[in-house]
């Protein structure tokens, strides 16, 4: 009951944490304290659906052929129709929406977890391609299709967050250190490429080595967002007690929301939220590595590769640790998109966890009888 507990208790604070990050600026840009907390809220009631759906969902459905090639493709269809006049919406120079009839879905969140879905379902049916490098490409081309396709929006941040997540499933797929080598380097290489052609991610690497160089341009965020975790301190100023949420601090409610959480509870709160974090990746760890296929252990072990990617990013970003991009906290950032499938794909972690412990307990059954 871990994983169910464990995702309830991150989704329903991230509900709490979105109403004090943001009433100010909802009141401020929509003439409503509860604009953002109302469409979390919708969000979470939504997301315990999905959780429970999945939950019930027998993992092995998931690995047929046809299963794995429409998760591939109907996300990649909704990547594309992001680009659509009329259906995409663009904010802040991306265009990472789609709207149709006031409902607003981010493909890129769904794209992740199709990717996972088709990943581990190839991969465990071909596992002794995998060892070549002709075996490998398909979950490569398909990996460099979605990245491409993000770049394009563009979405830096959860492009690399998909490199790193294919990279890893493959090598747990069993692709040759040779092959990983001949993969992760090129990736390694573009990535100053990427940096480069466009001029506002150099501005954005410029703030992160100087944020003070420019305070009131692009080293503003992330000032703010020191201002708040250093205003913090070992106990917080007290919950909805914040300043920096005042619009100080740009997108508070989404990808510095614990710029917020550390402003009002202080470091122990934050301790307190990745120990909760933690152990919720702890868990996926140990229900990928209790799998009794290969298909559930890779499908568990992607699915919290990308809640655990996303997580220590949306961190190091917050921390001034790496550059500044935009990443939500998985589970507790304003979004409902990233909660739904978020917590729906814990639904799908936990009935892997379920089927683990029975599995164990009928191998137990039967050797008692015998």
């Amino acid at each position: 009951m871990l994983i169910p507990i464990l995702t309830l208790f991150l989704s329903a604070f991230g509900v709490l944490a979105v109403y004090s990050a943001s009433g100010y600026t909802a009141q401020a840009q929509y003439g409503n304290k509860w604009y953002f907390v109302k469409k979390q809220a919708l969000g979470f009631l939504f997301g315990l659906v999905a959780f429970f759906v999945c939950s019930r969902l027998n993992p092995q459905k998931l690995c047929g052929k046809r299963v794995r090639i429409v998760a591939l493709i109907v996300p990649m269809v909704l990547l594309a129709l992001v680009f659509v006049p009329g259906l995409g919406i663009s904010n802040y120079g991306a265009t990472r929406w789609i709207g149709v009839g006031g409902v607003t879905i981010q493909p890129s969140e769904i794209a992740k977890y199709g990717f996972v879905i088709f990943a581990a379902g190839y991969m465990s049916e071909n596992i002794g391609e995998m060892r070549t490098f002709k075996g490998v490409l398909p979950v490569l081309f398909a990996g460099g299709a979605i990245c491409l396709l993000i770049i394009l929006e563009p979405n830096m941040s959860v492009t690399m967050c998909v490199a790193l997540l294919m990279l890893v499933m493959l090598f747990l797929g069993g692709m040759k250190i040779k092959h990983f080598l001949i993969i992760f380097i090129p990736v390694l290489a573009v990535v100053p490429v990427l940096i480069a052609i466009e001029p506002y991610r150099l501005s954005r690497l410029s703030a992160f080595l100087d944020p003070w160089e420019n305070p009131r341009g692009e080293g503003y965020q992330l000032i703010q967002s020191l201002y708040a975790l250093g205003n913090g301190g070992w106990f917080g100023t007290g919950l909805f007690r914040s300043r920096q949420k005042y619009r100080f601090l740009p997108f508070a409610e989404s990808d510095f929301i614990l710029s917020i959480i550390g402003e009002e509870l202080g470091f122990v709160g934050i301790f307190v939220l990745f120990s909760v974090s933690a152990l919720l990746i702890f868990r996926g760890i140990k229900t990928a590595k209790e799998s009794h296929d290969l298909f559930s252990m890779l499908l568990a072990a992607g699915i919290t590769l990308v809640y655990g990617i996303q997580t220590v990013v949306n961190a190091l970003v917050v921390s001034g640790a790496i550059p500044p991009t935009g990443l939500p906290l998985p589970l507790v950032s304003a979004g409902n998109t990233s909660l739904i499938i978020t917590m729906g794909s814990m639904g799908v972690l936990y009935a892997i966890s379920v089927r683990n412990r029975v599995q164990v307990n009928t191998k137990r059954a039967q050797k008692f009888i015998q």
